[in-house]
């Protein structure tokens, strides 16, 4: 399900951010972790993390649906992932959350980033799942990296209209490639039915197509952020999941070594691990942002 709570911001012309905050509500006294979701999915892939007591005791968690995803809505159709960093930002502001760490999974890793570029004097540590910071370059793809263009082209050409299509709904080709690609072969079919459900809520109607639309076209139309990491000061812990068919394992390993002026830089490779890693293998990865926090709160 996507977030049940909103918060308005500035950016764009006004932003309702659809999001979760732990306890619900904020804890000036813990740190407090900002966690972005994959593509398509919402602030309910987190849930792992939200039930873990002993992450909830240690820190806040704040999860925020990126623009084009979940309870978050706005009145303008076109938007990048640099929107979605202001916007993560002004989020914070609103809940007067000076300083975070942040975790991104897959697309969230992009976002993050960004932020941290953004406002490296806000930013206390990353911890960055199944992701790469480059565009999808040929170079990336070389080394195994997926190519999403002609696999998702003839989605956002299906989901191109000069009319309004009130009867829209996301089809089920598309809830079962969102599932499958993040949550990798192991994935069980109550996984699979519940994002399906999830999917085909959100992205129903005009809004619902427009907002798919643009999640996906700034995913196969995205900068690289390659040459902007070495502005990052943060500590930048990168768990790789072994099974991640997306970007594997060889390209992320190069990239984290371009943090050149982080704090602390730590690579870890888990095994099994599938592309949605925070889902795949929490214990892993709630243990790699207990540390984090531990060391840099």
């Amino acid at each position: 399900m996507a977030a049940t709570t909103t918060v308005k911001v500035p950016h764009l012309g006004g932003i309702d951010v659809g999001y979760k905050l732990s306890g619900d509500k904020y804890d000036s006294l813990k740190p407090t972790c900002v966690l972005m979701n994959s593509m398509c999915t919402t602030v309910s892939l987190y849930d792992s993390q939200f039930s873990n007591s002993e992450l909830t005791a240690a820190m806040n968690l704040l999860a925020i649906e990126p623009l084009g995803h979940g309870s978050t809505s706005c009145s303008v159709e076109n938007f990048t992932y640099w929107d979605s960093a202001i916007m993560a930002l002004q989020v914070m502001d609103a809940l007067k959350i000076e300083k975070a760490f942040m975790l991104g999974t897959s697309q969230g890793g992009w976002i993050v980033t960004r932020v941290a570029v953004l406002a490296p004097e806000r930013i206390l540590g990353l911890v960055l799942l199944g992701t790469s910071l480059d565009y999808e370059s040929e170079d990336s793809r070389s080394k195994g990296c997926w190519n999403p263009g002609p696999i998702l082209q003839p989605f956002v050409d299906g989901w191109t209209s000069t009319s309004e299509t009130p009867d829209f709904l996301v089809d089920d080709v598309w809830c079962g490639l969102v599932g499958s690609v993040g949550f990798g072969a192991e994935v069980q079919q109550e996984t699979m039915e519940f994002w399906k459900t999830t999917l085909k809520d959100i992205y129903r109607g005009d809004e619902g197509r427009m907002k798919v639309r643009m999640a996906v076209i700034n995913l196969v139309s995205r900068d690289g952020l390659l040459m902007r990491l070495g502005s990052i000061k943060a500590p930048v812990y990168w768990l790789q999941g072994s099974e991640d068919s997306v970007y594997g394992t060889q390209v992320p390993l190069e990239q984290i070594k371009l943090f050149a002026n982080s704090k602390e830089t730590k690579f870890t490779v888990v095994p099994g691990g599938a592309h949605y890693l925070n889902a795949s293998s929490p214990t892993k990865v709630d243990a790699a942002l207990l540390e984090l926090v531990a060391k840099y709160k």
